[in-house]
């Protein structure tokens, strides 16, 4: 089935997606492997000639960058080790058994295959690891779907050069034509996304563009999954007791965050909340001389939205800066800005919820001052839905739990940990380490599903889907069911005659 809206270009594209698509699927989990080392392989070789387009695109620095290009080639290294291992493919084989206990059973065994084509709208934010080739990408070529990116207005030129690469890349090892595509523009990527040939979407962006984007997965004849990754303020809540012990390295800790690559990290800590009459908002004065460069934001619209939320925190009643900073704008309409770091009273911040709970994406930050007694665990539901991360800072001796607030600490952290993604203690948001237990993601509106993560090695399964085989001929399973098990990956066995022990051991 075509889609008659596609121009004749995006018909090319999604058509040679599809077609690529059986055999891709079909591709050896190490030839896959090998195809991905390739592109990560490839990234680094022409890292020096991709920075530099990111650092005139993007105003982002070149160290950051640089460690950016790194990351994004251990993504993909990461995943083409997963492929290898095979535990992402949760091979379940329940054997025939006669003596089952509802009666005969028969031979039940069950994987994950891929989905197909899958289109990526990438971040303007990071440029390389949630880009052309960042996690959802590499995740989406790892499952063995064909990946059509659609391309970040951003940096299109660097776009373009990076989508090059991986091409080459990828058809120097071998893998079908038509696995990998480069589109620009919204309207190409919303024709795509609606087209039935593909089968899912994943997106890192904006609040309103990502829910209009899941809105349209969610409306097709036949609806597909949309991974979205929205828009999150990360609360922090820092206790008295760590104040008194540290509160320089928690002004410090914290000024990093906030202005590292000017705030424009899904992962900044927006609010902090900290007990009335403090010693941490002098402190974060006296440091913030450290912290007071200049930094140019990605684009003009992005700047102009940072001018627009600065100025109504500022404006808010009560709202009163501990760190003044401020942004200007140059002769080419470029936003440059230095961090903002305001208080307010918790009574103050209830009052103008509308007007501050809202992401200022920019190196902005709000200190909410606490009174004594307040029960910090029923702020999470008050002013937030859902977050990537929720972070407590606890002086050593409450860390061991045995405090006289150990109790009211206990349930912060339940109270996080039902609204955030990643809960961290006495450390900041940013910096999200890539690894298999990493989990990037939250409940709306930090997500649009929160099944799922977009950074670790659990991102593979959102573009996989379950299938069982029952009573299937070897010659017809999927080789991860294979009782030979030629890719030696983990297989979850029941044995014979298990199920009239089920729920012995709790009599």
């Amino acid at each position: 089935m075509t889609n008659e809206a596609l121009s004749p270009e995006l018909e090319a594209v999604v058509a040679a997606a599809a077609a690529a698509a059986p055999a891709f699927a079909a591709t050896a989990p190490t030839d896959r492997a090998r195809a991905i080392v390739a592109v990560a392989d490839a990234l680094e070789a022409a890292k020096e000639r991709l920075v530099e387009i990111a650092m005139r695109e993007t105003g982002l620095t070149e160290a950051r960058l640089n460690g950016e290009v790194v990351r994004t080639a251990v993504q993909l290294r990461l995943f083409a080790d997963t492929l290898v291992d095979g535990g992402y493919l949760d091979a379940r084989i329940d054997p025939a058994d006669a003596d089952f206990a509802l009666g005969v059973r028969p031979d039940v065994r069950r994987t994950l295959l891929p989905l197909g084509p899958v289109i990526n709208f990438s971040a303007s934010n990071f440029p390389f690891a949630f880009s052309v080739l960042g996690g959802d990408s590499a995740s989406i070529l790892a499952a063995g779907c064909p990946l059509i990116v659609k391309a970040h207005s951003g940096h299109p030129e660097l776009s373009d050069a990076t989508a090059e690469v991986a091409r080459e890349a990828l058809a120097a090892a071998g893998m079908p034509a038509g696995v990998f595509h480069l589109i620009h523009g919204r309207e190409a990527g919303v024709a795509v996304l609606k087209d039935p040939r593909v089968k899912a979407g994943a997106f890192t962006g904006s609040i309103g563009v990502g829910r209009l984007l899941a809105d349209i997965a969610a409306s097709r004849p036949a609806p597909i999954p949309f991974y979205g990754e929205l828009g999150s303020v990360n609360p922090v809540f820092v206790t008295a007791d760590a104040i008194a012990e540290r509160a320089e390295e928690i002004a410090q800790g914290f000024l990093t965050s906030v202005s590292g690559s000017a705030g424009q990290l899904c992962t900044k800590p927006g609010f902090v909340f900290v007990p009335a009459g403090s010693a941490l908002p002098a402190a974060i004065t006296a440091a913030a001389g450290d912290f007071l460069a200049e930094h140019r934001l990605l684009d003009p619209r992005i700047a102009r939205s940072f001018e627009e939320r600065r100025t109504a925190i500022l404006a808010s009643p009560g709202v009163s800066a501990v760190v003044p900073g401020g942004i200007r704008f140059d002769e080419a309409g470029q936003g440059w800005a230095t961090p903002t770091v305001v208080t307010v009273s918790l009574d103050d911040f209830r009052r103008g919820k509308e007007a501050l709970v809202e992401e200022a994406f920019g190196p902005l930050a709000i200190l909410v001052e606490t009174p004594d007694g307040t029960d910090l665990a029923a702020l999470m539901p008050e002013f937030y839905e859902g977050n990537l991360t929720g972070t407590l800072h606890l002086s050593a001796a409450e860390a061991t739990g045995e405090t006289a607030n150990a109790e009211e600490l206990r349930a912060l952290v339940a109270a996080l940990s039902r609204q955030v993604g990643r809960v961290l203690f006495n450390g900041w948001s940013t910096g999200v380490a890539v690894t298999p237990a990493q989990q990037h993601g939250g409940p709306w509106p930090a997500t649009s599903n929160d099944t799922s993560t977009s950074v670790g090695t659990a991102a593979i399964t959102r573009f996989l889907r379950p299938v069982a085989f029952q009573n299937a001929p070897a010659a017809f399973l999927p080789e991860a069911l294979r009782d030979d098990n030629p890719l030696g990956v983990p297989q979850a066995i029941s044995p014979a005659g298990e199920s009239k022990q089920w729920g012995a051991r709790w009599r």
